[in-house]
């Protein structure tokens, strides 16, 4: 299949057992849950509340009906923000964040008249959490956060800010994109109010899922109304969880797959998955310092990044180069602004672009070694 190095933005392959439950629910199920008592249906409603169950111990949260499914994590950072941020609020937010977080906010700007102020950073992405309180106002509604940028790979300091919101009684939101599933997430240890992720990177399931980890009891308004399976009587989206932020049929053969994605991390252990993409990581930064006029931007550090490595190679056009290894050497990257020109911004790279390279559980030193060699072969 060629060599896949784009897990940054999708993970491939998936486990097995993710595509059969997938493929399993749709021939032998096909039923909504919430939607009949019938047997059938009875199983879509356990896959659902299992796979809750199951996200939730991911990252040590026992309310599983505050567990909340979306269809990806810009569905599930929209409904946090435009849930939350009201008329002439304020946020803050960090220099790193993908469009998901920073379109949302630039549009509540024009929309609500909120107002943002973003935290500076290193240009390896690493920001200072004491640099947070200067920027917090009485009127700060919000903080949200990228965990791990998905342009440096940078891990941001969530604890500590999580900490100085919970000082500061202010709603603290994370967008986990890159790290559930990459390393280890506690919304009790890490002072998370709310945790938004995604299923089709490092979760290791389908595309089309994603949700909230709602920690928090502060009110979050429902951007859509609809049919639930309950209550249908009552005229308006219901105020308790799931339901509240759940409408519409739900996505069961992808949380189907889900589950068992989920199960494989219990399975394998977050740990074992960390160090092994840590020891990858590690490997392919020492192999690319081979290739003549590279320049590889971010911490260049294990220990403060995931497996997300960005790099140039000098006079040559990220694109060009990208398609290059696509093309001659079956050798799959992302070339662009990845969704994210606030980071490009930090590392001087907004009208250029980089190459960038995601790193997987399933991806082996001789997929580093080929692009290396691919790489001075240019």
């Amino acid at each position: 299949m060629g060599i896949y190095l784009d897990n940054a933005a999708t993970s491939y392959p998936k486990p097995e057992a993710v595509a059969n439950a997938v493929y399993d629910f749709m021939v032998n199920n096909g039923t909504s849950s919430g939607r009949g008592s019938y047997k059938k249906a009875m199983q879509s409603d356990y896959i659902i509340y299992e796979c809750r169950k199951l996200i939730g111990k991911l990252f040590n949260f026992d309310d599983p009906k505050r567990v909340v499914f979306t269809s990806n994590i810009t569905d599930s950072l929209n409904i946090a923000m435009r849930g939350i941020l009201k008329e002439n609020d304020h946020v803050i937010t960090s220099s790193l964040e993908h469009n998901a977080v920073w379109r949302c906010l630039k549009t509540l700007e024009k929309e609500r008249n909120i107002k943002i102020d973003t935290v500076e950073c290193t240009e390896d992405g690493i920001t200072n959490p004491e640099d947070l309180r200067k920027y917090i106002r009485e009127d700060t509604a919000l903080i949200v956060f990228t965990q791990a940028s998905n342009v440096l790979g940078t891990i941001q300091p969530i604890r500590e800010i999580g900490k100085i919101a919970r000082e500061n009684n202010i709603t603290f939101l994370v967008d986990a994109a890159q790290s559930a599933g990459a390393m280890d997430i506690d919304v009790q240890r890490d002072n998370i109010d709310i945790l938004a992720f995604t299923g089709h990177k490092s979760l290791m399931g389908p595309m089309g899922t994603g949700g909230l980890v709602i920690n928090t009891d502060i009110y979050i308004t429902p951007q859509k109304a609809g049919g639930t399976g309950g209550d249908s009587a009552y005229e308006y989206q219901p105020d308790y969880y799931p339901n509240h932020l759940e409408a519409g049929t739900s996505n069961v053969s992808g949380i189907a797959g889900l589950r068992e994605a989920v199960k494989f991390l219990n399975k394998e252990g977050i740990e074992k998955i960390h160090n092994r993409e840590k020891e990858l990581t590690e490997y392919a930064l020492r192999k690319l310092q081979t290739v003549k006029d590279i320049e590889i931007y971010g911490p260049k550090d294990t220990d403060k990044m995931l497996s997300v490595i960005s790099f140039n190679i000098k006079d040559k056009r990220p694109e060009d180069v990208g398609a290059i290894l696509d093309q001659k050497y079956d050798i799959m990257l992302r070339a662009g602004l990845h969704c994210a020109p606030t980071a490009h911004e930090i590392i001087g790279t907004k009208q250029r672009g980089t190459l960038r390279i995601g790193i997987g559980y399933f991806n082996k030193k001789e997929d580093i070694d080929k692009l290396v060699d691919a790489l001075n072969n240019l």
